[in-house]
């Protein structure tokens, strides 16, 4: 590819730093194929689940008349080992109602890590709808957090009118930014005894929590019983179209309802889209550890070049998000996104079609691939030859 100009997508023009999502307006023909490692976000429901939605029986669910809605909260809740559960439209507004309901007063108080989801993808919502205010922890490589850290920045002067009162700690697991990195079990029960010694709820960004339980070999709810309350994506790895199951006790729920409203998830004949739900939960599940195994199949191919072209470490490899960076520093992570998501002739050539694979330039200079359902095997080989091919150096 050396003196070789791609044909790439007018895109990668925000602070890698912050990149999250895009729109590549990627052309695609006959001759080219597109792996797309972008997020698992982009997964779409398959037959089984389209044939469930189209034929789920509905109603009010705004009055709790929805029995697919409330057959899907309580599947969710006993799954998560929690008296109940909400579906609502999406981890932002699951995240957000939680915040709202364990800091029921404008002023309160949410310690959370400072590379977390909630603090740096969620527009600052907590602060901005609901009157929170945030203290951060340093968030560690593992996607953890010292708790001696944490127990400093606890604040008891309450009722001192000068100063917010600490009332929850949120954790996510797996860790976004980290590299889909697990929360040890042992870190979350730790966490629990000491946010229930200062009286402090523990909130879990479980977005991808079920790839947590998957590469822990655990039931959901032996990583929940450490939480008050937890938000569930169904519609990344798991393969739903839309939607987020937020967890906790009764009271919490009978809370998060009210939140949810406020917020505009008052949704009406929504069975069509819980059946999608449902189905995400009780099937999609075990094939979880099919990701996981690309993932980590891709991420030894890149250590494998010769001569070496990337820099990971394969033990922080969990599930299904991928990390890794160049070792050419004269290339930067835009640049290299720039030429997976390209194609010039010379490419066909080598690799006999051409392949366009998607990834994004992450936090840290580095370059973020997540693996999910429509990424088939022969899409994982292809774009380890793309990534083989289109190495920082090796075209030199």
């Amino acid at each position: 590819m050396s003196g070789k100009t791609l044909t790439v997508p007018a895109l990668f023009h925000l602070d890698p730093r912050r990149m999250y999502y895009g729109s590549p307006q990627v052309a695609t023909g006959s001759a080219v194929r597109t792996v797309d490692l972008r997020s698992d976000t982009v997964t779409k429901p398959g037959a089984d689940m389209r044939r469930a939605m189209a034929e789920a029986e509905v109603g009010d669910n705004v009055f709790g008349e929805d029995p697919t809605v409330n057959e899907l909260q309580k599947f969710s809740a006993d799954m998560f080992g929690m008296e109940a559960a909400l579906y609502v439209p999406t981890g932002t507004m699951s995240n957000l109602i939680a915040v709202m309901v364990h800091c029921s007063e404008r002023g309160d108080e949410m310690i959370v890590g400072d590379l977390s989801h909630i603090h740096v993808y969620e527009q600052g919502g907590s602060a901005q709808l609901a009157g929170v205010h945030s203290a951060t922890v340093t968030t560690l490589g593992d996607g953890t957090f010292d708790l001696n850290q944490l127990i400093s920045k606890i604040r008891h002067s309450y009722p001192n009118p000068h100063y917010p009162r600490s009332r929850l700690v949120c954790v996510e697991n797996t860790h976004n930014i980290q590299g889909g990195r697990v929360l040890p079990l042992s870190f979350l029960q730790e966490l629990r005894s000491v946010a229930d010694k200062f009286g402090l709820a523990v909130h879990m960004d479980g977005a991808r929590v079920m790839h947590a339980a998957v590469a822990l070999g655990v039931q959901p709810s032996a990583i929940l019983q450490h939480c008050h309350s937890v938000s569930v994506c169904l519609s990344k790895g798991l393969g739903a179209p839309v939607g987020t199951m937020l967890g906790g006790s009764k009271d919490f729920i009978q809370r998060a309802v009210r939140a949810c409203t406020v917020l505009g998830g008052g949704m009406r004949q929504l069975g069509v889209l819980a059946a999608a739900g449902k189905i995400a939960l009780s099937d999609m599940i075990g094939r979880l550890e099919e990701d996981h195994r690309k993932a980590r199949s891709f991420a030894q191919a890149l250590l494998q070049c010769d001569p070496p072209l990337y820099q990971l470490d394969l033990n922080t490899v969990e599930t299904n998000i991928l990390r890794f960076r160049l070792r050419d520093t004269q290339m930067s992570p835009v640049e290299f996104c720039k030429r997976m998501a390209g194609v010039d002739e010379e490419e066909v050539e080598a690799l006999g079609q051409g392949v366009k694979v998607l990834m994004f330039p992450h936090y840290g200079g580095a370059v973020r691939a997540v693996w999910h359902l429509g990424i088939s095997e022969e899409d994982n080989q292809l774009a380890i030859l793309k990534a083989q091919f289109c190495g920082p150096t090796a075209q030199t």
